[in-house]
């Protein structure tokens, strides 16, 4: 038995209507009927067919946005802030992924799920709290997710949609509390013993002197761990004795993993040349001349080869392994450095556990300590706020202040 098709319907022109339009006869219009959001039916009125298209798309346009339930406070912290996260166009692919992995981890599946007109200041107080005290995450992990919830209900004031920011003053607060841990997050140089002692072991050992020239790069010119992973010979002026920093190396989190890839460095300010101390200028002639030996890497990453350093896998280091690999040398160091002093009857030189960005923040110590031109100091290092560099110089003026004391402190007598 054949199927009997259903006749399509038509306006009076012959033109084929969409589904939930419609034309009155008896008031000569074209309709068009929905249900919103919350399942109450609307219906729209156009004198034309175009007209009432028009109108059918910016239905459209803004149930995707969900403009309506936006405006009323009916979503939840989640839709504001994918909204928040949806104009920031000028956001760097791996910075963008990196707020992005941050919130679903910490806020999405909690939090993220109150409903906009439902936060208060103290609901934003609580969770904070519950983040830190019981999730025991660091205070900077939470300084961190404060600056992406605080700017997406910023956003949301702006917009009309609530009339004040529930979030203004928590960490400030919270800063004040006992919770807050307040040398948590502050990044302490190395003394200048305690880095040369940590270099002249590397470069003794059997074990890690591998990792020597890349060490010196750190300790000698401060910069970033995607920097200097990413460093090709191509960066490198021997006669001049310069390094040209114009790139850098950023993880991106793909479904299957971390992926790397090469990117602009971290700000304008970061693209920069560094001048090579002597230390620097040997150890990387060394590398080249031990390279060009055995051969360059043929390692490719997004259309760029001729990696200065590479690892047993032929592929460029990640931030991860390097820390791994300094703390590994650091607890040897310490091990030998006890007994050595035990036996030598004196105090021994333990180095605390540090990363690669300690390095970074060591060598713009000993910068600050030696040179009064902050500028300079902030051009070498690629800061782009010079409070950055500030910050640091200020650290750095105190302990050489307490230096200078302690110096005078040996020859002073109280007659």
């Amino acid at each position: 038995m054949a199927v009997k098709k259903k006749q399509a319907r038509k306006d009076p022109s012959g033109h084929v209507l969409r589904k939930g339009e419609g034309y009155r006869k008896d008031k000569q219009r074209y309709i068009f009927q929905y249900l919103d959001n919350d399942r109450h039916p609307v219906t729209l009125y156009a004198e034309s067919l175009e007209e009432l298209r028009e109108k059918e798309d910016q239905v459209t346009a803004d149930r995707v946005d969900n403009v309506h339930s936006y405006v009323a406070g009916k979503v939840d912290l989640n839709y504001v802030f994918d909204r928040y996260m949806s104009l920031k166009y000028y956001l760097k692919l791996s910075t963008k992924l990196n707020y992005q992995y941050m919130y679903d981890h910490f806020v999405r599946d909690t939090f993220g799920k109150t409903l906009l007109k439902d936060i208060r200041y103290t609901d934003v107080k609580r969770f904070y709290c519950e983040l830190l005290d019981e999730k025991g995450i660091k205070p900077i992990t939470l300084d961190n997710i404060n600056t992406l919830i605080h700017p997406a209900l910023g956003m949301a004031v702006r917009d009309g949609v609530i009339r004040s920011n529930p979030s203004n003053g928590v960490m400030g607060e919270i800063k004040k509390s006992n919770l807050w841990d307040k040398d948590t997050g502050v990044r302490h140089a190395l003394t200048i013993d305690q880095g040369k002692a940590f270099l002249r072991y590397v470069q003794r050992s059997e074990t890690y002197n591998h990792w020597f020239p890349m060490f010196i790069v750190f300790f000698g010119t401060g910069m970033r761990v995607g920097e200097v992973c990413s460093l090709r010979w191509d960066d490198i002026n021997f006669e001049k004795k310069e390094i040209y920093v114009n790139h850098t190396v950023v993880p991106l989190r793909k479904p299957e993993g971390y992926q790397l890839h090469i990117s602009t460095p971290k700000t304008g300010k970061s693209k920069r040349t560094i001048p090579m101390m002597d230390e620097v200028y040997e150890a990387l002639s060394e590398e080249y001349e031990r390279q060009r030996m055995t051969g360059f890497s043929s390692y490719k990453l997004d259309g760029m080869t001729g990696f200065v350093f590479i690892n047993r896998y032929g592929k460029i280091f990640q931030q991860g392994l390097i820390n791994k690999a300094i703390f590994r040398i650091t607890e040897e160091y310490n091990t030998q450095e006890i007994l050595n002093a035990a036996k030598e009857k004196r105090r021994p030189l333990l180095i605390p556990h540090f990363s690669c960005h300690h390095i970074r923040h060591t060598f713009c110590t000993r910068m600050c300590e030696n040179e009064t031109n902050i500028k300079a100091i902030q051009d070498i290092m690629g800061h782009s706020d010079i409070q950055t560099t500030m910050n640091i110089y200020a650290e750095a003026t105190d302990t050489v202040k307490q230096e200078a004391i302690q110096s005078l402190q040996k020859g002073w007598e109280i007659y």
